[in-house]
Order: structure tokens, then C-alpha cells, then sequence
């Protein structure tokens, strides 16, 4: 059934951040269309949009809810919709976020077509930064802000097989043709933008003429670039008992180690955390000669006498541990003058400059991947800081899989982690240093961080506790939406937040190329998959650490 006409219905309650709907509908709202300039549209559909109608004030709204009412006589009388406002069209057809003019009960209810719509997000199509289309109008396209996302942090949340890797390398790679002299910093926990073939050869969800691929292996992250509190997470366990003492002699050390390998930086002011080179084995000796000090001619134990054992196993496991050569073992990272060429590699400033750095973390141990994924957004934040041109030099770090390595509860072994990463959060932005937070578990990440962001762009969670969560860092006019999210598709997001001029629904654009990020196909591979494997590749991949 097609109407001609656009009324729908009338409200019937107005509160300040939602209405109500009386819909007047000849026989019920189910299934029933509108002409709007040509288009059909549903009426009713979660997530369309309305137009609100009262002499000069003209309002548009979305649908959160539609019921029908208990007790009604029919099904024409019987249907009412809830909905949220969101904002005002003017004289001249302008959208302005907010409503300052209310209507009154019995105002109009019409329903609107993609060129209403449409002028919501004029105001952003000049910058051309489009990244899907809207789900109820799939020819009108979503453009957002990119200064107050990028500006502002961001978070991509939604749970596994939701379609965070592919929104990830969509909006990357719309931000490279957008802005081709973008500098991004992606933090690749398991191989899906950057990976090798079974040839060999280097693929990637980015044109190798805007990405530089880096094995986290080979880029040589050395131990002398940590600040104090990240040596602490990697060496020190904070259940041992002596840890307090291992903290307090492990600053000693370390400062006094700076001091005697940079006499010419120390003199000039140098601190604990200064990125400078010290000798890892000679830190190894002063612990193993205070653990085992005597007196007396070798008959009393000395006051630190075995309080380091735990610490010197950790250590000497990790040195024997061909996993962490990158990181204790650095072969060209072995002098202070190296970390110029370092930062260069990692900010794209290298050799051939590229937009995108890929830093493939996949091949690091797990329980140090947090350690270095802090190291490197410290870097990036530490190189504008430093940088007397920041304003100019923007710098983006996206982090996969964030919950992992800045959780929300504190007092674990990744304090120190949380803390670097917290302090991006909160001052990057002064610097030109943006995060973007890729999570499936928003509720184990980092209050502080997530309290950061201005624009969220939330994919399907199902999850309570998660929904929960999100609703609270919203603002509390567009809580309701949040129930939306376990009904969105693969790829589909509600974006909220400052990047946007009101909460949206769109699916996201295609990447090409995509990510490697398919889930595993059980069904076509249990019917018509290989006989047989290589069982000792597998082993020998496995023990030497290569996948």
C-alpha cells in the first residue's frame, strides 16, 4: 500500500529529549509506503527519520520505537512511534543540531524522504570526507568531520566478526585520498593489514605507494628507549615479594648506567626516562652482585641478599628467549644517535615517505606486545611534544585490539603501559597526537581513554555489559540508540559523538583492498579441504617463532 500523501501521523507527548507519535494511518502502519519527491519510503523503519511540522517550526526526528497501543479499537488508531529530535531546519533549509523551538501536542508528523535528509550533512560534504551511506537512504552519502574526529580521538568498537578491521581500513584509506598528507601509525596486533603470501610476497589492505610495512622484529625496538615505568612492567613482578626493593634499586641503576655511557647528555640535564643507551648486561651484574653480597668475610648475608632472584631468572629467560632479540638484543639500535633514523622509519619520514605505517606486531610474544604497543604511541607522542612544528604534523595512532594493552583495571602487570597510553588520551591532542581505539570488550578498556574520545563509531555488540558501558560515555540524549546495536549488520555503525551532526546509522564503505580478516570457512573447508599437511613445516614455524 503507496500513500501520496506525507502525513503519518500527529504527536500526542512531548518530553525534552523524546516525543510520541499518534500514528493516523487507514488501516495500520504495517507495510505501508510513502511517495516523498518520487521514493518510497517505509514507514515506521527503526532508524528512518521524520519531519515534524508546527507553523514556522520544522523539526527532524529518528524512530526509536514503534507499538502499538494496548486496548485499541483498531489497528488504524492503534500504532504510535517513538522518537528522538534531533535538531531544527531553518528559513533557509539549514540543519542545526538541538531543538530551541518545541512543538506542540497535535503538531504534524510527515514522513521525509533522502533530500531532507539530506541537508543534515551539508554542512560537511564541502570536506568530502564520505564513508558509507545511510542505511535507510543507501543513495545518500555520510560525511563526517574529519578535524573534530581525528582532533578529538575516536573509538571503533563492536564485537568480533562485527567488521571493525575492514571499517579500520575503509576510513584509513578514505583519509589517505581525502588528505594525502596524513601521517598514521597502525598498531597490527594479528597480521590483517599486512601480511606475506604463500609465495611470499608482501600484501596489504593499503596501496604500497601510501604504506610502509614494518616487522616490529626488524625495526628494532630497543630496552633503552623505555621510560622507567615501562622497564618495570617487562622486568619486574609486582606479586614478588621484594619488588619495592627491585623498583627502587632498578632507578639506580638505570640512572647511573645512563650517566657513565652519555657523560656529555648527563651534564646537559639529563633524566631517568631520556631516551639514551645503556648496558642491559652491565645492569644484569649490579643486580647479581647485590643479590649475592656478604660481609664478614663472606659470613653474613648481606641486607639485599637474595631479594633478586626472581628478577635475574625473569631476566636471563627473556635474554635466552630468541623472541625478545628485537627488544634485549638490538644489533643496530646499540648508541644513542640511532634513535633519529628509528623515529623517521616508524613517523613515515624515511627513505620513501609514506602516509601509513604498518607495524606488524603478530610475531611478538603476547606478553610483551602491550609493553611495546605503549613504547611506540609514546614515541609518536614524545616526537610531537619535542617537535616545535606539531601543529603542522599531526600525528594519528590507531591501536587494535586496545583492551589488551590499556585495560581498565588497574594495579596489573601493565601499569605502567596504561599509564603512557592514558597520558595520550589526555594531552595528545594539545601536541597533534590523536588516538583511534579498536576494541571488541569496551568494558575492559581504559576509562580515561574511552572518556577521551569525541566520536564513537559503535558496530554490532550484543553483549550487555558492553552496551551498558557505551551508554554511559554517550551523551544522554542518544542513549536510546545504543539499543540499537545488536541489531546492526556486518560492517554497519551507529556514529556518535562530535565528527558527526547527530547520531547516524550508515554502513560503512568497501575497503579495497580488504584486510585478511575473513573468518575461517568450516563448512566449504570440512567438506573439500586438504588431505593431508605438512606437519613438520608446522613444527618447524613453531619452533623457530614464524608464522
Amino acid at each position: 500500500m503507496t500513500r501520496s500523501t506525507t502525513l503519518i501521523g500527529h504527536l500526542t507527548d512531548i518530553q525534552g529529549q523524546s516525543f510520541t507519535a499518534r500514528l493516523c494511518l487507514e488501516g495500520g502502519a504495517s507495510g505501508t509506503m510513502v511517495q516523498v519527491d518520487g521514493e518510497e519510503v517505509l514507514v515506521g523503519q527503526l532508524s528512518s527519520h521524520v519531519a515534524i511540522r508546527q507553523q514556522d517550526i520544522h523539526i527532524l526526528a529518528t524512530v526509536t520505537r514503534m507499538q502499538t497501543v494496548p486496548g485499541a479499537s483498531d489497528a488504524a488508531d492503534g500504532q504510535t512511534l517513538e522518537l528522538l529530535p534531533l535538531g531544527e531546519v531553518d528559513a533557509q533549509g539549514q540543519f542545526q543540531r538541538g531543538i530551541r523551538h518545541f512543538p506542540a501536542v497535535g503538531a504534524e508528523v510527515h514522513a521525509v524522504g533522502s533530500n531532507q535528509v539530506r541537508v543534515i550533512f551539508e554542512q560537511h560534504r564541502d570536506k568530502e570526507f564520505s564513508l558509507g551511506h545511510l542505511h535507510t537512504h543507501p543513495d545518500l552519502e555520510v560525511c563526517l568531520d574529519p578535524g573534530r574526529m581525528f582532533g578529538r580521538h575516536f573509538a571503533i568498537l563492536g564485537q568480533s566478526g562485527s567488521g571493525k578491521s575492514w571499517t579500520v581500513a575503509s576510513l584509513l584509506q578514505r583519509t589517505i585520498q581525502v588528505m594525502p598528507k596524513a601521517h598514521v601509525i597502525l598498531l597490527d596486533l594479528h597480521g590483517e593489514y599486512c601480511w606475506h603470501d604463500d609465495a611470499g610476497n608482501l600484501q596489504s589492505a593499503f596501496d604500497p605507494a601510501v604504506m610502509h610495512y614494518v616487522d616490529a622484529r626488524q625495526l628494532e625496538i630497543p630496552y633503552w628507549l623505555m621510560t622507567y615505568a615501562e622497564l618495570i612492567d617487562l622486568l619486574i613482578d609486582r606479586d614478588d615479594p621484594h619488588a619495592s626493593t627491585q623498583i627502587a634499586l632498578l632507578r639506580e641503576t638505570v640512572r647511573d648506567l645512563k650517566k657513565k655511557a652519555n657523560p656529555e647528555l648527563f651534564a646537559q640535564g639529563m633524566s631517568i626516562d631520556s631516551p639514551v643507551y645503556f648496558s642491559l648486561v652491565e645492569m644484569y651484574q649490579y643486580f647479581k652482585a647485590a643479590n649475592s653480597q656478604k660481609s664478614d668475610f663472606g659470613k653474613s648475608k648481606g641486607v639485599l641478599f637474595g631479594h633478586f632472584d626472581e628478577f635475574l631468572v625473569k631476566l636471563q629467560s627473556r635474554f635466552n628467549d630468541s623472541r625478545y632479540d628485537f627488544l634485549l638484543k638490538p644489533k643496530l639500535r646499540t648508541h644513542s644517535n640511532t634513535l633519529a633514523g628509528l623515529l623517521r622509519e616508524f613517523v613515515g619520514l624515511g627513505d620513501e615517505k609514506r602516509q601509513i605505517t604498518v607495524i606488524d606486531l603478530s610475531a611478538i610474544p603476547f606478553d610483551v606486545r602491550p609493553t611495546i604497543s605503549a613504547q611506540i604511541g609514546r614515541l609518536a607522542f614524545e616526537f610531537n611534544y619535542w617537535n616545535p612544528r606539531y601543529q603542522e604534523f599531526p600525528l594519528l595512532l590507531v591501536c587494535e585490539e586496545a583492551h589488551t594493552y590499556i585495560p581498565r583495571s588497574h594495579n596489573t602487570r601493565y601499569e605502567g603501559t596504561r599509564l603512557s597510553m592514558e597520558r595520550i588520551a589526555k594531552e595528545g591532542r594539545k601536541y597533534g597526537v590523536s588516538l583511534g581505539v579498536v576494541s571488541q570488550r569496551p568494558h575492559e578498556l581504559s576509562e580515561t581513554v574511552l572518556s577521551q574520545c569525541g566520536t564513537f563509531l559503535c558496530m554490532r555488540m550484543t553483549n550487555p555489559d558492553d552496551q551498558r558501558y557505551i551508554r554511559e560515555l554517550v551523551p544522554e540524549g542518544e542513549r536510546d540508540l545504543i539499543n540499537i546495536l545488536a541489531a546492526l549488520g556486518r560492517g554497519e555503525v551507529m556514529a556518535l559523538g562530535e565528527a558527526v551532526p547527530l547520531a547516524t546509522r550508515f554502513q560503512f564503505r568497501r575497503p579495497d583492498p580488504t584486510p585478511r580478516s575473513e573468518d575461517v570457512d568450516y563448512f566449504r573447508h570440512w567438506r573439500s579441504g586438504p588431505d593431508d599437511l605438512d606437519v613438520d613445516e608446522i613444527v618447524q614455524r613453531w619452533r623457530l617463532q614464524r608464522r
